[in-house]
């Protein structure tokens, strides 16, 4: 594919960003910016949360999951289902009768001011690395397949990159952030099917014998229940994806900052139920598009690449298709991504202005100022931290920030289920070093997991271990004799 291609995809893309920017940011206010003014369409939440929880990374890296792991993914989704019927039940209406913009506020009403400050840095440094995480992937190929042949080195492009989605979200917020995510939600679906259908073509498959091909092949296995100590075993996977989706949707200000746009919790909870249900077709068609692009590879005699991840990008722009497939791929590839990285971006903001500078008790004006400052600062930091990622130059330190990170969820597992489960009250102050405890904790046993525990090796249940040691910190440090009544 030549650059120039590519760069007109990418110039046209972002042309249809800005005019939805254009016509949802008119009359907008800090209300807007939060929370939609809660005037959000329950189903244009549903089809934008879509489009948040599939990053770039993911784009890439589901359909070459096959090749090491099977279909055994779809059950950690039927695990989702079950994280989302949580969420919907449980979380939602705490969230909805508290009336909160930031989830986070509801630490401090129930433990005090440290929890509530523990709570709010924990999203705050899991959201910033995961979103500049998946940015620096997305803008890395970029920079491989277009800006190294211009000469253009790799901090303009990153700056570009968060530039031009600081220019679309700074003025209306959640209500641009949901069209527009909305709009990048479809188109890379629709990308992804059509390069399934592509493929197919080529390798002269009707669609009843791609769908038989795919359910035949010894990469479509989806149950795993022999060997427990395997990572895939079902229970595993099952019960982490119930936990994740708890945690990474229903305690991350990003998701729900989307549902707390909605009329009212009725409508929240239906929009929960419908994006739910549509991970599972949506993450089949992914691992269906693996299963397409090996069988190609073998009858093409392609290479298989080292790394699973680049079996995608691999047959798709580099001429093995017809070049409407690298163009597809390329568009679903910055839908993935900008998606996830303009909503971050959004949640951010409304984190830090709420819950580190609190801003409660600001004029309309002073608040819209804040704002409008924090959401410049988020932007530059977040471009330090990807151009930090380029420095290491390694793979695999930078795969360990991301997976360090991702233990910072853990610690707000513990808080919200304590919060929630518990009449407790806790020595607030001991929180933050609780917080810090876990995940260390968790890192040495997991990393050590195989000769402590007979070789069992820890997986995404991690999670689970990581919530409960904070759970019983917290009851261990808990105040003898004070109970609050039901918030």
């Amino acid at each position: 594919m030549s650059s120039s291609l590519i760069l007109g995809i990418i110039a046209f893309y972002f042309l249809i960003l800005f005019v939805i920017s254009y016509f949802t940011s008119k009359n907008s206010s800090n209300e807007t910016f939060f929370i939609g003014n809660r005037r959000s369409p329950w189903y244009l939440v549903s089809i934008a949360m879509i489009g948040t929880s599939i990053s770039g990374v993911t784009f890439i890296s589901v359909p070459g999951w096959v090749l090491t792991s099977q279909f055994s993914y779809l059950q950690m989704v039927l695990g989702y289902l079950l994280g989302y019927f949580i969420v919907a039940n449980v979380l939602l209406p705490l969230y909805y009768r508290l009336n909160l913009t930031s989830i986070y506020t509801y630490l401090e009403t129930r433990f005090g001011f440290f929890s509530y400050k523990t709570g709010a840095a924990l999203f705050l440094i899991s959201r910033i690395i995961g979103s500049a995480f998946r940015l620096f992937i997305v803008s890395s190929v970029l920079q491989l397949s277009v800006f190294n042949n211009m000469g253009i080195p790799f901090w303009v492009t990153v700056t570009l990159t968060v530039l031009l989605i600081w220019l679309y979200t700074r003025k209306g917020g959640v209500r641009t952030v949901l069209w527009t995510d909305a709009f990048q939600a479809i188109a890379m679906l629709t990308a992804v099917a059509l390069c399934a259908y592509f493929i197919a073509n080529e390798l002269k498959m009707s669609f009843s014998e791609m769908v038989g091909a795919i359910s035949s092949s010894p990469l479509s296995r989806v149950w795993f229940f022999d060997d427990p100590n395997q990572r895939f075993y079902f229970w595993k996977q099952f019960l982490s994806g119930a936990f994740i989706t708890v945690v990474m949707t229903g305690l991350d200000q990003d998701m729900m900052q989307k549902n707390l746009s909605c009329r009212n919790y009725k409508d929240a909870r239906k929009n929960m139920y419908w994006y739910g249900f549509a991970f599972l077709p949506v993450n089949l068609l992914f691992l269906s598009l693996g299963v397409l692009l090996h069988m190609y590879a073998v009858q093409k005699g392609i290479a298989i690449p080292q790394q699973a991840d680049d079996l995608f990008p691999t047959i798709a722009t580099q001429g093995y298709l017809p070049q409407i497939v690298g163009v597809l791929f390329f568009l679903g590839l910055i839908a993935a991504a900008y998606s996830s990285a303009d909503s971050a971006l959004t949640a951010l903001t409304t984190s830090f202005t709420i819950d580190v500078l609190n801003t409660r008790g600001l004029s309309e004006s002073e608040l819209r100022k804040v704002r409008q400052w924090v959401h410049v600062l988020i932007s530059v930091l977040m471009i330090q931290v990807i151009l930090l990622f380029n420095t290491f130059n390694d793979r695999s330190v930078i795969d360990a920030i991301f997976t360090i990170a991702g233990y910072t969820y853990g610690p707000l597992l513990g808080l919200y289920a304590f919060g929630l489960f518990t009449r407790y009250k806790v020595i607030d102050a001991v929180v933050p070093i609780i917080a810090i405890f876990s995940p260390v904790v968790c890192y040495f046993l997991n990393k050590h997991s195989a000769t402590l525990l007979g070789g069992y090796k820890f997986g995404f249940e991690l999670l689970i271990v990581n919530g409960a040691i904070v759970f019983l910190l917290l009851f261990v440090f808990r105040k003898r004799g004070v109970r609050v009544h039901k918030i």
